[in-house]
């Protein structure tokens, strides 16, 4: 085959990051997953599972789209190529195999990638105040006032209506001055067995600290989380379970605390300090040591940090609470661990629902898992997307030619629906070099 010339292009980072050592990585843990199913059924589920991840990673913006094409030979041909999939299956079976797949164990290949990253130091950058922060919060993920399955919460309306709905609490990795985000496995808000009421946030966050300290017993986690999680049985928790935390807080939902702080200030007992930055915004930090949380849990004691800029004109403020003793020295450190909670907002749900990877799309609602079990496939694709902006050349490469991650899941899909692909490297080559020269064959059928 005659070589398309290319342009210098500097070498893989770490190769256990690029796109065909992270799909070879979770095919290899999708293969030990337990099948619901009987023997003797036509597609395996790896092939199942891997065709799902697909759907993500191409940025279908449906299964029906992916299944428009998938008995077509340059489909057929680059799902084996790319995916390893040797027989896909339609929209209407990967659905019926996805819903009775256990959640739980698509939670290892989040911590073989998590883990491999860590063993290979590219998490050094991550690593901030002495471990690695992980932003915690919930999403809507389904709402429906027709369609439901047993997992479905309930949300009754004035006029007797139910709504049925489904929430996700993920937790991402993150550093202030890191762009790119690394996704665990997220938990599922969702009716549980036995119980009478909805599930919620604070419930289901006691599940997801709980299985992110079994999955790295030995790693130092410091969550960052928003006010809702300011309270004494879920700080409790955290020292239990040995992890550091930074947690915003409000006058509104605190209000003994900020009475404390009020007092101790009057007191004379909180330290604070004010100055003026290079672009003229005025900083301010005041804060206490171990001073109760509230007046229900007098002997919890915690760490406030208040916060507040003046910047146009205008006051901003933010607090928090930490298990950090605070110094003049690393306020500022804590602040910006603490703001970095907005993370999980910014680049990691809007990207989710806005950056095609269509996070509120019912793909598919089922009577089990099916819902939960799509979501965590979308997340798996976008830690690889993260992962690979992070740490592989060839996509760094193609990402700079174009001006948003939109423009380049275009290309990508094009080239995969268009022309046969012999392998990652060549798709990433004709994205930066151009795709003439006989690099990819153009379906001429």
């Amino acid at each position: 085959m005659k070589k398309l010339p290319t342009q210098p292009l500097p070498k893989v980072m770490h190769d256990d990051f690029s796109a065909p050592a992270l799909l070879n990585q979770v095919r290899k843990v999708f293969e030990k997953v337990k099948d619901p199913r009987r023997y003797g059924q036509q597609f395996s589920l790896t092939d199942v599972l891997m065709s799902g991840l697909a759907v993500f990673s191409l940025k279908f913006p449906s299964l029906l789209k992916f299944d428009e094409n998938r008995n077509e030979a340059r489909i057929r041909a680059n799902l084996q190529s790319l995916f390893g999939v040797n027989q896909a299956p339609c929209d209407t079976q990967l659905r019926a195999v996805c819903d009775q797949v256990n959640p739980a164990e698509l939670r290892v290949p989040f911590i073989h990638i998590h883990q491999r990253l860590y063993d290979q130091g590219l998490l050094e950058n991550f690593r901030y105040l002495g471990g690695f922060l992980f932003s915690i919060d919930g999403t809507g993920q389904f709402a429906s006032s027709s369609i439901s399955c047993p997992q479905c919460c309930q949300r009754h309306h004035r006029k007797g209506q139910i709504g049925y709905y489904h929430q996700l609490l993920a937790a991402v990795l993150v550093h202030p001055d890191q762009k790119q985000v690394l996704p665990l496995f997220p938990e599922a808000i969702t009716h549980q067995d036995g119980e009478s009421k909805n599930d919620c946030e604070l419930n289901a966050s006691r599940r997801l600290v709980k299985q992110l300290r079994e999955a790295f017993p030995d790693r130092p986690i410091r969550l960052v989380e928003d006010s809702l999680f300011a309270n004494g049985p879920h700080i409790k928790l955290l020292k239990e379970l040995n992890m550091g935390y930074i947690i915003s807080v409000k006058p509104e939902g605190q209000e003994s605390l900020f009475e404390e702080v009020k007092d101790r200030f009057f007191q004379h007992e909180t330290q604070e300090f004010e100055e003026l930055g290079d672009d003229k915004i005025v900083r301010g930090y005041r804060w206490i040591n171990a001073i109760p949380l509230n007046k229900s849990h007098p002997d919890l004691r915690v760490n406030f940090l208040d916060y507040w800029e003046l910047r146009d004109g205008k006051e901003f403020n933010f607090s928090w609470i930490t298990e950090i003793p605070l110094t003049q020295s690393n306020v500022e450190l804590v602040m910006r661990g603490g703001r970095s909670r907005w993370h999980i907002e910014n680049q990691t749900f809007n990207t989710l629902k806005n950056q095609d990877y269509e996070f509120e799309h019912n793909f598919g609602h089922g009577q089990q898992y099916l819902a939960t079990v799509l979501a965590m496939l979308m997340m798996l694709a976008f830690l690889m997307d993260q992962v690979q902006e992070y740490g592989c050349a060839f996509f760094q490469a193609a990402r700079q030619r174009f001006y948003s991650r939109t423009s380049l899941w275009i290309k990508i899909k094009g080239l995969f629906t268009e022309f046969f692909i012999e392998s990652w490297e060549a798709l990433w080559r004709a994205i930066i070099n151009g795709h003439g020269g006989g690099v990819l064959q153009p379906n001429t059928s």
